[in-house]
C-alpha cells in the first residue's frame, strides 16, 4: 500500500455504481454502470472500467470507455442506457461483456459484446438466445452475471422482482386463488410489457432469479433449462428467503467448492448471499453481508440506519487471499449518483459471511491516519436520525444531509440539529489539532468525539464563506471520528484536516 484509500475508492467525482469486481492476471477492473455526477437518470453514461494492480489497492487508474451504447444496434429504440453489466473471460481467452440496455420496460435481451483485453474497445457481439434463434425471454433478462466454472462450463444469472409490494398486493384477491393468479398476470404484463400468454406460458410469474447454460463455443446460446435460483417476494414464504427476498443484482462467485450467489434483496440496500451446492442451486439462505446504511449490522432497524439507504448492487473479489464486498452509495439526494465503496469480509470455517460495517478504510488495510487534509465526503455515517429510503423518485420531503457538489468543491451540506458526521476509523496516537472548513447559518456548536467520548466542543456561527474552525484534540488507539452538530439553522462541511 504505497498511500491510503478511502472510500470511495474512486475519486469523488466518479460515479461507478453495480460493480462487478474480477481479477485478471495481475489486476483487479471493476465492470459497473456509469452514472453522472449530480445526474438526473440511472446510468447515461458509456461504460468505463477502473483497475488497480493486486499488489495496491490504492493506487486505481482509468482504463477509459470501453463500451458506448450507440455501439448496439437497439440504441435509441428505445433503449438508451447501459445498465449493470459483467465480464467473463471464454474459453478463447476473450472477454465477454454482458449487459441489459433497457429503456425501462424490462423486454429487452441480454446483450453481449466481446474484446481481446479485460479493459480494451469491446465490439457488439450479439444476443443471448435459444437454439432455434429466439432471444432468451424466461422471466425478466436485467442485471446479468456470469460464471465461468472450473471445468469451463459457462452459467448466466439474471433477473428482477418487485420490492416493497406487501401494501399493494392486499389490494388483490387472496393469494392461491385462481382470481389472485389471474390479478397477477395482468399486474406483470402492465409491468413488464409481456403479453397475458407469455406470462401464462411461463408458470403465471415471470418474477424472481434465473440461471441457464450457455454454449462455451459461442457465448450466446442457451443450452440448458431455465432454472430459478433465488424467490421473488411474492414467491419467498416458506423458503428460508422471507424478508431477504430477490430484487436484482445477479452475481455467482465460486467459494471453497460452493456457489455463492450474491444478490440485492427485497429491501434493496443491502447484498444478500445464498449458498448451493451446484452452479444452479438449490440455494440456501445464507445471510446479509453489508447495508449501505447499516441496517442489520448489530442489530440496528432501519428508522437508525447510519446514511441514508438505497439500492445497492456489488459483489465479492479475492485479492491475494483477502476477501472484499465491493457495494455503492448514494449522494447528491437521489438514487442517480452512486459512488462504489468496498470492505473487507470474512470467510468463517463453516462458509458463513458474517454482515460488516460501512466504514471510511475499506480497502486502506487498516484505519486511516489522522495526518493531513480528508474531504468531507469520505464520511462513512451521515445522518440527522431521520434517514430514509431514496428510490427512483429521489427526495424532496425529507430534510436530510447528503454529499454533493458545485464544481470542484465537493461537500456535506443539510446539516441540522442533532446530524452526526463519522468518519470510521484512525489511528489516533496522542494529541493533534483539528481544523473544520464550515459554513452555513447555523448557530450552536459541533462536538468532536473519539466513538462517544467527548474530546472538544467547536462553537460554529454564520458564515457566507469557507471558515476554519480549530480544536485541541487529544485520543490513543483506534476510534471513530464522530462530528454531532447542536443548534439552530444549518451548514455546509468541505473539509477536515489534522496537524
Amino acid at each position: 500500500m504505497k498511500h491510503q484509500v478511502m472510500n470511495p475508492y474512486l475519486p469523488l467525482n466518479t460515479c461507478i455504481p453495480d460493480g462487478e469486481p474480477h481479477v485478471f492476471g495481475e489486476r483487479i477492473y471493476i465492470y459497473g454502470s456509469h452514472d453522472a455526477e449530480g445526474g438526473g437518470e440511472f446510468c447515461p453514461l458509456d461504460y468505463e472500467v477502473w483497475s488497480a494492480s493486486v499488489g495496491d489497492l490504492s493506487a486505481w487508474r482509468c482504463e477509459g470507455t470501453i463500451y458506448s451504447p450507440k455501439q448496439d444496434p437497439m440504441y435509441g429504440n428505445p433503449s438508451k442506457c447501459l445498465f449493470a453489466p459483467d465480464v467473463v473471460q471464454g474459453m478463447d481467452g476473450r472477454y465477454y461483456l454482458y449487459y441489459a440496455m433497457s429503456g425501462g420496460r424490462f423486454t429487452e435481451p441480454i446483450h453481449v459484446a466481446v474484446c481481446d483485453t479485460p479493459a480494451g474497445r469491446y465490439e457488439y457481439y450479439g444476443e443471448v438466445h435459444y437454439a432455434d434463434g429466439r432471444v432468451l425471454d424466461r422471466g425478466i433478462t436485467f442485471d446479468p452475471g456470469l460464471l465461468r466454472d472450473d471445468d469451463g462450463r459457462i452459467y448466466l444469472y439474471y433477473g428482477w422482482s418487485l420490492t416493497a409490494a406487501k401494501d399493494r398486493m392486499e389490494k388483490l384477491p387472496p393469494k392461491g386463488t385462481p382470481e389472485y393468479k389471474a390479478a397477477m398476470i395482468q399486474v406483470q404484463a402492465m409491468l413488464f410489457s409481456k403479453t397475458e400468454e407469455q406470462i401464462r406460458d411461463q408458470g403465471g410469474n415471470i418474477m424472481g432469479g434465473f440461471v441457464c447454460e450457455l454454449d462455451p463455443s459461442d457465448m450466446l446460446t442457451v443450452i440448458s433449462a431455465v432454472t430459478p435460483t433465488v424467490p421473488g417476494q411474492l414467491d419467498a414464504e416458506g423458503t428460508g428467503f422471507e424478508g431477504h427476498a430477490f430484487f436484482e443484482a445477479s452475481s455467482m462467485r465460486k467459494i471453497n467448492g460452493k456457489y455463492y450467489f450474491i444478490y440485492s434483496s427485497e429491501l434493496s440496500h443491502e447484498l444478500c448471499y445464498a449458498v448451493g451446492e451446484t452452479p444452479i442451486g438449490p440455494f440456501v439462505f445464507g445471510g446479509t453481508i453489508i447495508s449501505n446504511g447499516d441496517v442489520g449490522y448489530q442489530g440496528r432497524i432501519h428508522k437508525n440506519a447510519l446514511a441514508a439507504t438505497g439500492n445497492n448492487h456489488g459483489s465479492l473479489a479475492n485479492v491475494n487471499g483477502q476477501w472484499y464486498i465491493f457495494y455503492h452509495r448514494q449522494t447528491h439526494n437521489t438514487t442517480y449518483s452512486r459512488q462504489g465503496c468496498a470492505e473487507k469480509v470474512a470467510i468463517l470455517p463453516d462458509g458463513s459471511i458474517p454482515q460488516v460495517e460501512i466504514t471510511s478504510c475499506g480497502l486502506n488495510g487498516g484505519p486511516l491516519h489522522p495526518e493531513g487534509t480528508y474531504p468531507a465526503p469520505y464520511a462513512c455515517n451521515l445522518t440527522n436520525g431521520k434517514m430514509i429510503y431514496i428510490g427512483v423518485q429521489g427526495n424532496q420531503e425529507t430534510p436530510i444531509p447528503y454529499i454533493t457538489n458545485q464544481g470542484e468543491e465537493r461537500y456535506i451540506t443539510g446539516i441540522d440539529n442533532g446530524t452526526l458526521i463519522g468518519f470510521k476509523y484512525f489511528s489516533f496516537d496522542g494529541p493533534t489539532q483539528l481544523t473544520l472548513s464550515l459554513r452555513g447559518t447555523w448557530i450552536g456548536s459541533i462536538a468532536v468525539c473519539a466513538d462517544d467520548v467527548l474530546l472538544a466542543q467547536i462553537p460554529v456561527s454564520p458564515t457566507d464563506d469557507w471558515t476554519p474552525v480549530c480544536a485541541q484534540i487529544e485520543a490513543k488507539g483506534v476510534h471513530a471520528l464522530n462530528l454531532r452538530y447542536t443548534g439552530e439553522g444549518s451548514g455546509d462541511l468541505l473539509k477536515i484536516a489534522f496537524s
